[in-house]
């Protein structure tokens, strides 16, 4: 069976970085390392299982998760996620309820005047 090539552990630690939204200083203040270090991490080849975890709790993953990780699963995923989008129109004109409310508004205000023409004519 042809196995797919797998991208280096440090492409694949910036890649599930980029995917969480964390950015590169965040996440060396996280490891407690500089950015330097960050950078040279996810360029290297492998990581040790001890950093591998420390690196796997401050993306909120699992080290299995980063171990295994495909990127054109998650490509896939995003693309089928995509077709099935629906996109909902709500045709809300708020022109009506204006015209509304000044229709009522002048109802009211008709109907205020005949009551002090009334009022008027007694006197």
């Amino acid at each position: 069976m042809h196995q797919p090539f797998a991208a280096p552990l440090g492409r694949r630690i910036a890649k599930i970085r980029g995917l969480r939204g964390i950015g590169p200083e965040m996440f060396a203040k996280e490891l407690g390392l500089s950015v330097a270090d960050v950078e040279a991490l996810e360029e290297s080849e492998t990581v040790d299982d001890e950093t591998l975890g420390k690196i796997a709790n401050a993306l909120g993953v699992t080290a299995e998760s980063i171990r295994t990780f495909n990127d054109d699963a998650v490509n896939i995923n995003i693309q089928n996620m995509n077709q099935q989008a629906s996109v909902y129109h709500y045709n809300f004109n708020p022109v009506d309820k204006i015209v509304a409310l000044y229709e009522d508004l002048l109802r009211l205000e008709r109907e205020k005047i005949q009551v002090l023409e009334k009022k008027l004519a007694e006197k």
